[in-house]
């Protein structure tokens, strides 16, 4: 007993302390180049030359690294997992005009660009969620008849594959809404396209 309650104590400090709550996400923004000088051309040069994701292109794409530094205790013939930091790199990868564009079309583009980045960052936004999950499930793990810290790796294996496929699946369904008929990004492209 003296054991949980020393870890629920060590817990609680690890998660009011100021190097525990201050991490912060990396973000990058990487760009592709298209070209074109019309709505119509710049969207069809973004197909042609957009990230591909499995057999298809994609207009933009958010992406991530994250690696942990973890520490896993033996305490009496369980194992507590007490510190688990991330590392988190988020890239946004989005269209760029690779010349001038004509006044018209340039202010155009700027707003699909504007209502496409903060369609990508929704989408950091909720991989930066889930991390923050990963980490409330993790600090404090503890796992009985465990003293080699083996078992509780398989547990939190488990327990983050849950995060990540519920992540997956919220960033598929927000997909299919913002491109779905009078979504967002379905308005921002037929704005372009058609130049209103």
């Amino acid at each position: 007993m003296k054991i949980l309650i020393r870890l629920c104590l060590l817990a609680a400090c690890l998660l009011s302390s100021p190097a525990y709550a201050d991490w912060q996400p990396v973000e990058k923004v990487e760009t592709y180049a298209i070209s074109g000088k019309t709505g119509l051309e710049l969207y069809a040069s973004i197909g042609k030359r957009g990230p591909k994701l499995g057999i298809a292109r994609a207009i933009a794409h958010t992406n991530f690294k994250l690696t942990w530094q973890r520490d896993y205790q033996p305490q009496g013939d369980a194992c507590v997992l007490v510190t688990a930091r991330p590392k988190l790199i988020i890239t946004y990868t989005l269209p760029k005009p690779a010349g001038p564009l004509p006044a018209a079309i340039s202010k155009n583009w700027e707003v699909f660009i504007a209502g496409l980045s903060a369609h990508e960052k929704v989408h950091g936004n909720s991989i930066v969620d889930m991390v923050r999950k990963i980490e409330a499930v993790s600090v404090g793990l503890i796992v009985a008849g465990d003293p080699g810290c083996s078992k509780i790796r398989t547990e939190l294996t488990r327990r983050l594959a849950e995060l990540s496929l519920a992540q997956r699946q919220a960033s598929r369904d927000f997909d299919r809404i913002e491109f779905g008929p009078g979504g967002n990004l379905q308005k921002l492209v037929l704005a372009l396209v058609t130049g209103g």
